[in-house]
Formats: C-alpha cells, structure tokens, sequence
C-alpha cells in the first residue's frame, strides 16, 4: 500500500512571504515545476485554485530562485 508522507503544503502567497520573495514573479519562476518538484495545484470552489509547495518543493524553488538571481533573463527565455 503507498502511502503519502506529505503531512502539509503552503502556499505560494505564504511561500513569498517566508522567503521575502515578490508573489507575482515567483509564481513566474514555479511555473515550469511539476508534481515530481514538490508543487501541487488546490482546488476551491468553481475556479478558485492556487499553488502550494511540500517541503521539497520548497527546497527546488529556492534553488530555482538562486539560478533566476544569478541569470535575470531566464524568464525571458521561456516566454519566447
């Protein structure tokens, strides 16, 4: 039996905050993660959603975080 030993996520919004990090480019930078990075999609009523990270999404986002620092342009790389 698999069992999920994700006992809590935060949210991007809450994610921002702790790293003192703007919300808006960083969900610019997460954009490109996926389920296997540690983000996750919560889903609310209609269309309410927003994206939250575990623990070890946290840890990739930083890092993704300090490659963004380090080369400003990334960002526009992907929007090519």
């Amino acid at each position: 039996m698999h069992v999920n030993k994700v006992h809590a996520v935060f949210t991007i919004a809450r994610v921002a905050k702790d790293l003192g990090e703007d919300e808006d480019w960083l969900w610019d930078v997460a954009n490109g993660m996926d389920t296997e990075d540690g983000v996750i999609w919560v889903y609310g009523i209609g269309d309410d959603q927003v994206m939250a990270f575990t623990d070890f999404g946290i840890e990739n986002l930083t890092e993704l975080i300090r490659m963004h620092k380090d080369d400003p342009e990334l960002l526009k790389r992907w929007d090519r």
